[in-house]
């Protein structure tokens, strides 16, 4: 049961590594929310494949949050909101598709072999999982940095909290208090970000972080 276990772990987690180069691809947010709902969707099912190995009941709750919030809640907000201040659909990207995925990869390799050294000494299921979270939060970061839209960055920003999810869970859990404050802060976050971008649109007809530093004048 172990090695079947280790198996539905580590495809769960790295289905999510391989969902986090889908998004990193997209060029045009509508798929872009697509697949972020789809992150979220194997983040609720690694989580609660989790819950069961572990035999950890306050993680279905993880999952549930993860099911309801970020694969359905949060992907039908966004889509609103990119109707209501009629963003452009492309995304715009400060580098190409070509170069983001080979940084992308470079951070894959990178996290792998920096978070399997230091935990040599953990549990098997937990270093490796660990290794694929690491992964998540730097293609994450990755996407924030390589995109001009503010909407791509916020997508980018979820995706990392997502692996931060994935890291406390596969490091045998998190107390359910811990869980809770993290959706609610992220959940507000989210309104907070909407809110803002409500305010850009307003003032500036844009939410192209470019034409913003323009606004500043710190660009020509």
């Amino acid at each position: 049961m172990h090695g079947i276990s280790f198996d539905v772990a580590h495809m769960l987690a790295g289905s999510l590594v391989l969902v986090s180069f889908l998004q990193l691809y997209q060029d045009r947010l509508y798929a872009l929310l697509n697949i972020y709902a789809l992150h979220a969707l194997v983040l609720a099912l690694s989580v609660a494949w989790q819950a069961y190995v572990q035999q950890a009941p306050h993680l279905y709750v993880t999952a549930a949050i993860a099911l309801l919030f970020k694969a359905i809640i949060i992907p039908v907000v966004l889509h609103r909101i990119i109707v209501r201040l009629g963003i452009h659909r492309e995304i715009e990207k400060v580098v190409g598709v070509g170069p983001a995925m080979l940084l992308g990869m470079g951070l894959v390799a990178l996290a792998m072999v920096v978070m399997l050294r230091v935990t040599m000494e953990a549990d098997p299921l937990a270093r490796e999982d660990l290794a694929f979270a690491l992964s998540v939060v730097l293609l994450g970061l990755l996407m924030m940095v390589t995109r001009r839209n503010a909407v791509g960055q916020v997508v980018g920003f979820m995706s990392l909290e997502n692996g931060l999810v994935l890291a406390a869970t596969g490091a045998k859990g998190m107390p359910l208090v811990v869980e809770i404050s993290i959706a609610f802060s992220v959940l507000i976050a989210f309104i907070v970000i909407g809110i803002f971008l409500f305010r850009i649109r307003e003032r500036f007809d844009t939410v192209d972080l470019q034409a913003l530093d323009r606004f500043r004048g710190e660009r020509p």
